[in-house]
């Protein structure tokens, strides 16, 4: 047989394929077989849903006044609080009602909240910030600096880089076709849309890699081009890096869905972080999106009229369940932690064209084998038009999302440098969401740099005689303002 040999263009090539998952670090580069031994140390896995999913029709008002606010709002949203597409009531665990109810698509999450696995915080969201911009609101989540842009490093960069101890060979996970913008400027965190597409694209699909099949003395463009990453140039350090994270990947077991699992890419995507967490390769912070909320028209209500939003909603309940499900099973469940967050809320208020609109509080879902579940957390402000008009009849946000974040960071990661993982923020109190220890937060000037934006005044929700500040938009150049996050904001489906 003829010797393969690679062409300059060839191995150019390579190189720029490498490159795209060259941002891995040096402890990435080796890695031992797969060991699934329960986890010692705690992951945080956090769900973006964006688009603004409607967490009125997520979390319903099943009784009382707010339930008369709510059904004049939505006459022709409403979810029914009987029958065969009524709320499904959540009581708390001596069996006392809550006032609301789950979505009746969402049976997964119902479960979880009544095995005492999962924890609903009412009204939560940037407290600091108002804006209705999707790509805003969704940069300053992922930077973990509300009104404010030009981070170098997202929130849960800072959270591994601060972290007080402990070690990993993939401490950081994005399951993504692009680096999520929390994971910026992480050495050592992977970013794939799949381990099976985890591979250098180029060449003849078998020509790629030696195979059993493979005719004897090939040697595979994997292979050829992993032996010229010798020197110490930019290029062949990144192409080490590179092909450590293709090897990394390469010796895990991941297997392909269980037949018990719902089927879809986000079942899929859930899967991946269940096995890497299984694999024990020291992961602490994952994280993934869920798009297709953004429903300003046509939204319909659970068993009549368009029923989107209840196949979205039974989509991330259903594949949530069933991550619950695999980890608990074999006891890694025990020290992970899932958070479910959207960039706003929904308008009360029903649009004409059948939908909703941009709003700005929306509940926050916290579920895993930590969480102090079954329970509500925060205040809720109530539906009443007067209570809603300093916010512009928006369900006001009376929890700041990053205090539930801080206190995963505190109890469950052991991390109290706060300040270096949300620059500016003062407010931490415990909920008692988490099991854990409490510490005390550590108050020191951020390393990070970022850029405060030009504002308009708006009503502060807490009280409508202070004022908070409003960014105006297109303070900055787009291309600084969107970032990689204006290619993850999903079109709406249908």
């Amino acid at each position: 047989m003829t010797d393969f040999r690679l062409t300059r263009r060839e191995f150019v090539k390579g190189c720029g394929a490498a490159a795209i998952v060259g941002t891995t670090g040096a402890s990435l580069m080796f890695a031992d077989p797969v060991d699934a031994a329960v986890n010692s140390y705690d992951t945080v896995v956090h769900l973006f849903l964006r688009g603004g999913i409607d967490g009125l029709n997520l979390v319903v008002p099943v009784s009382g006044v707010d339930r008369t606010f709510y059904e004049e709002a939505r006459p022709s949203l409403k979810i029914d609080t009987s029958g065969a597409y009524g709320a499904l009531p959540l009581t708390l665990s001596g069996g006392a009602g809550t006032g609301f109810g789950l979505h009746p698509s969402a049976t997964g999450l119902r479960d979880l909240w009544n095995d005492g696995k999962m924890a609903i915080i009412h009204a939560c969201g940037m407290a600091t910030t108002v804006t209705r911009s999707h790509f805003d609101a969704q940069l300053y989540i992922d930077l973990g600096t509300p009104g404010k842009y030009g981070s170098p490093t997202g929130w849960m960069t800072r959270a591994w880089e601060t972290r007080p101890n402990g070690t990993g060979t993939l401490p950081a996970l994005g399951v993504s076709g692009t680096q999520p913008a929390g994971l910026m400027g992480a050495i050592d965190a992977m970013t794939m849309s799949s381990p099976g597409d985890f591979s250098l694209n180029t060449t003849a699909w078998s020509w790629q890699r030696t195979r059993s099949d493979s005719p004897s003395g090939l040697r595979g463009v994997s292979e050829t081009v992993a032996s010229l990453w010798n020197g110490q140039t930019g290029m062949e350090v990144n192409g080490r890096r590179a092909d450590g994270a293709l090897r990394l990947i390469g010796q895990q077991g991941y297997a392909s869905l269980p037949a018990t699992w719902p089927t879809g890419n986000f079942a899929q995507q859930l899967w991946t972080i269940a096995q890497t967490i299984r694999f024990n390769l020291g992961l602490r912070y994952a994280t993934l999106d869920l798009g297709g909320w953004d429903t300003h028209e046509g939204q319909g209500t659970a068993g009549s009229g368009y029923h989107y939003y209840q196949n979205k909603i039974a989509e991330l309940s259903q594949a949530l369940a069933a991550f619950y499900a695999e980890l608990n099973g074999t006891g890694e469940m025990a020290r992970v932690t899932v958070v479910v967050q959207s960039e706003f809320g929904r308008r009360v208020r029903a649009n004409a064209n059948g939908g909703t609109d941009h709003g700005y509080g929306n509940p926050m879902l916290v579920l895993g084998g930590p969480v102090n579940g079954r329970r509500f957390y925060g205040t809720w402000p109530g539906l009443n038009p007067e209570t809603l008009s300093p916010t512009f009849g928006d369900v006001p946000v009376t929890t700041d999302y990053r205090r539930v974040m801080s206190e995963i960071l505190i109890r469950r990661m052991g991390n109290a440098n706060l300040s270096q993982v949300f620059p500016g923020y003062t407010g931490y109190a415990p909920l008692g969401i988490m099991q854990g220890t409490d510490l005390a937060p550590k108050v020191e000037d951020s390393a990070v740099t970022a850029t405060s934006i030009p504002s308009l005044v708006v009503p502060d929700a807490s009280s409508p005689t202070r004022v908070t500040e409003q960014p105006t938009e297109r303070a900055v150049p787009d291309w600084q303002r969107r970032g990689p996050v204006d290619r993850m904001l999903v079109r709406r489906e249908r």
